[in-house]
């Protein structure tokens, strides 16, 4: 890509080393513009991430969840116990929506949610069709006590999200923190969740701000953009010299 810098003064008017580096300077402000558009796209990407402290209560209903704060629950919990046993699930509150599922036996006959750890990448993969439920942790205190689930280990874990916005796929996550099995029920509490804004772009499982992330509980960013610093970079001190000077040597004849 070429530019050339015109002028209203002629050629001879100007020292042949003064046109060249104004042709130059108009050069690489052309580069700038086009390297702006194209970076353009990835910086509407946006982690929005919410700080919580939700607990899932036992035998409390559901704990509905909405990751996006649009006013439609995208997810839901429940920590139920009777007759000796427990179980604490994670649900779809909209059709579309998935948790994470992996198996929880060896044939593969029964799925339950995941417990991630950090720094994984939710997105696309692992979201079982038909899945809308899932278990996270299982109990029996009957004579023969048994339990199941891959949450029923962890202190604190990832659940990996798939939801719908506007008929548009995101990717989420919920950080949930585990106290272990008492009579009743789970303890269990979410503590943070986050969303990828770009339709079918994955999270990372912890990722909360970076430099395309935000916090649900801080203002936005009002920096300028990235088109606006391109326009103070062409007016700074040495765009502004080069010009100056150029109209001076113009003055001059």
């Amino acid at each position: 890509m070429t530019s050339t810098f015109r002028s209203t003064h002629t050629p001879s008017q100007l020292s042949e080393s003064l046109l060249h580096r104004l042709n130059l300077y108009a050069v690489a402000a052309t580069a700038a513009g086009v390297a702006s558009l194209a970076s353009t796209p990835s910086a509407e990407a946006k982690i929005v991430y919410t700080p919580a402290n939700i607990p899932i209560v036992v035998n409390g209903g559901f704990v509905e969840l909405d990751l996006n704060h649009d006013g439609i629950n995208d997810f839901q919990f429940d920590n139920v116990y009777g007759n000796q046993n427990s179980s604490l699930n994670v649900g779809a509150a909209q059709n579309p929506n998935r948790a994470w599922a992996v198996s929880c036996t060896a044939d593969g006959a029964l799925y339950c949610a995941a417990a991630l750890p950090k720094e994984i990448k939710v997105g696309p993969q692992n979201f079982q069709a038909g899945h809308t439920n899932l278990g996270m942790a299982f109990y029996h205190g009957g004579s023969v006590p048994s339990a199941a689930g891959r949450w029923l280990e962890v202190k604190q874990a990832y659940l990996g999200l798939r939801f719908v916005i506007k008929g548009k796929t995101h990717f989420g996550w919920a950080r949930i923190r585990m106290g272990g099995h008492s009579k009743p029920g789970f303890a269990a509490t979410i503590t943070g969740y986050a969303y990828e804004t770009v339709p079918n772009k994955s999270i990372v499982t912890g990722k909360t701000k970076g430099p395309d992330g935000i916090s649900a509980d801080q203002p936005v960013s009002t920096a300028p953009t990235r088109n606006a610093a391109l326009g103070q970079l062409a007016m700074g001190s040495t765009g502004r010299s080069i010009v100056q000077r150029a109209e001076s040597a113009g003055a001059m004849k």
